[in-house]
């Protein structure tokens, strides 16, 4: 997520490859992104907020944010800005864990990112500005689209949109699988499918109309599409996505430390 992250920022030209530093444990693949963006490799994360004026984005997993706020703890000053994208884990949890008051937005982006097609959702804590939401915003627009949101939704947040790629690509196997069961071949199944999801999102992201509405459209009385949404109904797909995505947010909201 942080890699693709610095490729739509050097991309959208809003930030010069050179003022962007990046950290890794795994020195190869710093050095790979310095090769791909020009972005400044740095050998220690401390480093990375040297400067008077500086956003750090932990782009690192729930497990380990732990230490690395420990180890960047005694070198964070007033001019920076914590924007953390480590799923589950709360505002809060930060702040406690650098025991001082820092300005810090959480993000939560999903893994479309990586083709500048992300919701990400954000919200603000500690000593942050409605000005730092608005930085923040910029640079992850440069990977699709932003959502401000109250924290208290971060975790349905994550459950939706991030985990819910997943869930679409389930379905999406199963409708390529259901294709070949058909007579298609696999193929020929994959680029229908493939293509019929996407016609969907433009349709969607292009109306306000409700789901059912659009479903509407396209069902005529006694066709085929009604046939089928009958099994869906009678198979409960609605309340299987549903549980699925209570499912994550409850584990979401285990992930942050006690």
């Amino acid at each position: 997520m942080g890699s693709a992250l610095v490729r739509g920022l050097v991309q959208s030209g809003s930030i010069s490859p050179a003022s962007i530093k990046v950290f890794d444990v795994d020195r190869a693949k710093i050095l790979s992104i310095h090769k791909d963006s020009g972005v400044q490799p740095i050998d220690r994360i401390e480093d990375s907020v040297s400067d008077a004026e500086t956003v750090l984005i932990l782009a690192v997993k729930p497990q380990v944010i732990g230490t690395v706020l420990d180890t960047l703890g005694h070198a964070l000053h007033n001019g920076v800005l914590v924007i953390s994208i480590a799923a589950g884990i709360s505002t809060g949890f930060i702040l406690t864990r650098l025991g001082k008051s820092i300005r810090v937005v959480r993000a939560m982006p999903n893994a479309a990112a990586t083709l500048g097609r992300s919701v990400t959702a954000l919200c603000k804590a500690g000593i942050a500005s409605d000005e730092d939401l608005d930085l923040a915003s910029s640079l992850f627009s440069a990977i699709g689209h932003v959502v401000r949101v109250e924290e208290s939704l971060m975790n349905a947040v994550t459950a939706l949109a991030s985990s819910g790629l997943g869930y679409l690509f389930v379905i999406m196997e199963a409708l390529a699988d259901a294709g070949v069961l058909v007579g298609m071949d696999r193929k020929t199944a994959r680029e229908f499918t493939v293509h019929m999801v996407h016609g969907a999102a433009v349709m969607a992201s292009s109306s306000d109309a409700p789901f059912s509405a659009l479903k509407d459209m396209i069902t005529s009385p006694a066709g085929t599409t009604i046939a089928g949404l009958r099994v869906l109904e009678r198979e409960g797909l609605r309340g299987i996505l549903m549980d699925a995505v209570a499912e994550a947010n409850r584990r979401a909201a285990e992930m942050n430390p006690k």
